[in-house]
């Protein structure tokens, strides 16, 4: 008997190297481009994350810069308001006094105005001013004023042409010039009196004013020129 042929059965079942060779090769260059992918991956999701810690760093920084100038502006307002309240508070006299120190602030209705304002709203508000009140017997005074003025201007005149007529020769012709300007300046005179008069009591001094200083004036020195010249005719 002869041994059976088992050399096709053999050559079937034993492995082939090469193949096994270039599987294991094949799965080592698959795994080195998995690796490969995994470390960009990884690199890129660290640069992200860097990224994102930067702009973090940067937000948070600029947010501190911000409450820095927040508190300062603040400080700045706060200063202001001081200022402010002192301003009023030296006007208003025993009105302010019952509130101490400044109200405190308040969430105002209208947000879409900024603190400055309302700074220069309150400011507006505290250098305001009542007007004044007009000056009791104003009218009286001024015209008594302007008599007075009148009176002095009178008598400067004719004192200035008296010294003419007595001195003769140039004084005669020059005083009497002399003497019609200082007869204008006593109503003048009597004008910036008023004028005082008028600052001291709070009060403008308008142009009816002036007017009746004027024509107190002259209607005093012709009474008291027209008085003279009858008393002088009569004599």
């Amino acid at each position: 008997m002869t041994a059976p042929d088992h050399d096709g059965v053999l050559e079937r079942s034993i492995p082939d190297y090469r193949g096994v060779i270039r599987k294991l090769t094949h799965l080592d260059e698959e795994a080195a481009a998995h690796r490969a992918e995994a470390r960009t991956w990884h690199d890129t999701r660290a640069r992200e994350t860097d990224e994102a810690v930067r702009q973090a760093d940067r937000r948070v920084e600029e947010a501190r810069a911000a409450v820095r100038s927040a508190q300062r502006g603040l400080e700045e307002v706060d200063a202001r308001v001081a200022v402010l309240w002192a301003e009023f508070s030296h006007r208003a006299g025993r009105v302010a006094d019952r509130f101490a120190r400044a109200p405190q602030p308040a969430v105002p209705r209208q947000r879409d105005r900024d603190a400055e304002d309302y700074l220069q709203e309150a400011a507006t508000t505290a250098a305001w001013a009542p007007p004044a009140k007009p000056l009791k017997g104003a009218t009286f005074l001024y015209t008594g004023l302007g008599a007075l003025g009148g009176a002095i201007g009178l008598a400067a005149w004719s004192l200035l042409r008296w010294a003419g007529r007595e001195g003769g020769g140039d004084l005669a012709v020059g005083l009497p010039v002399v003497a019609l300007i200082v007869a204008l300046l006593g109503p003048i005179l009597a004008v910036v009196a008023a004028k005082r008069v008028a600052d001291r009591g709070g009060t403008p001094l308008d142009a009816s004013a002036v007017a009746t200083v004027l024509i107190a004036a002259l209607v005093t020195a012709g009474i008291i020129l027209a008085a003279v010249r009858a008393n002088a005719g009569a004599g």
